[in-house]
């Protein structure tokens, strides 16, 4: 396995991107959400690419335009397809052995790859889709996510323990119960644009959510439980950030990979 850098073009700006090189003909092409670089947060995707590559399946990563190391102007995930269409056709000429490529999205990268009717992929692995219609991170949690939380709260007994000794307030605690207790909320405008994207995808799909994070609680609320592609990992936040979500999410696209 080696890792190289190189650069591809998308409508005149030159994009940067990273192989992590592997023997295998399904390809791992991972598009990153938010304005995070290729790397990830804390390099996430970094190790996460060098896991994918070292079970024998390369891997690519890429700026879009107007991130990181890319040229260009970034015009935010809605208006991506073309720099998602431009890297998959740059890992097709870089890795001409490639068969197969699978995309992995979380976030805004997930809901991209929604909007753009799969990009030309032969399989998704979507995780925690933004499914706001503000794209600002502040944007207010649904019912659905308040319930989990309080429900949370409720099962450990430290915060049992402060409610009896009146270290929470009742007057904060009588207002997430009321938000809780709301209907659930009719399905987003952006949550129903991504349904209808995906339903022209003819490959395989697997739609991640980490139960910890309020994006993943507010993709659930909009999109309904009860789709068979859906897999929850309970204790994962938005990065899967400890050790055994970390697996949990290697598992899932490895098993992707392994898809026909």
């Amino acid at each position: 396995m080696s890792r190289r850098q190189f650069a591809f073009d998308c409508a005149g700006s030159s994009l940067a991107a990273s192989i992590d090189d592997a023997h295998g003909t399904t390809g791992l092409l991972i598009v990153t959400g938010g304005n995070e670089t290729r790397a990830g947060a804390f390099s996430n995707q970094a190790q996460l690419a060098a896991d994918v590559a070292a079970a024998g399946h390369p891997v690519l990563r890429f700026d879009r335009r107007g991130v990181g190391d890319s040229e260009g102007v970034n015009m935010g995930f809605r208006e991506s397809a073309e720099d998602i269409a431009a890297a998959l056709a740059a890992f097709r000429a870089q890795s001409p052995g490639l068969r197969r490529v699978v995309a992995f999205g979380n976030c805004d990268a997930a809901s991209a790859l929604m909007l753009s009717g799969g990009a030309g992929f032969d399989g998704l692995v979507l995780s925690n889709p933004w499914t706001y219609e503000s794209d600002q991170a502040d944007a207010p949690p649904p019912p659905s996510a308040i319930r989990a939380r309080y429900a949370a709260k409720l099962r450990n007994p430290r915060e049992l323990l402060r409610l009896i000794t009146g270290k929470v307030s009742f007057a904060k605690l009588a207002r997430g119960l009321v938000s809780a207790s709301a209907n659930k909320a009719a399905p987003s405008a952006l949550a129903e644009t991504m349904k209808a994207g995906l339903a022209g995808f003819s490959g395989p799909v697997r739609l991640l959510v980490a139960e910890r994070d309020r994006t993943g609680q507010a993709f659930v609320s909009s999109w309904g439980g009860r789709d068979p592609r859906l897999k929850r990992c309970a204790d994962a936040d938005h990065a899967y950030s400890d050790e055994a979500s970390r697996q949990w999410l290697l598992a899932q696209i490895l098993a992707a990979l392994a898809d026909e």
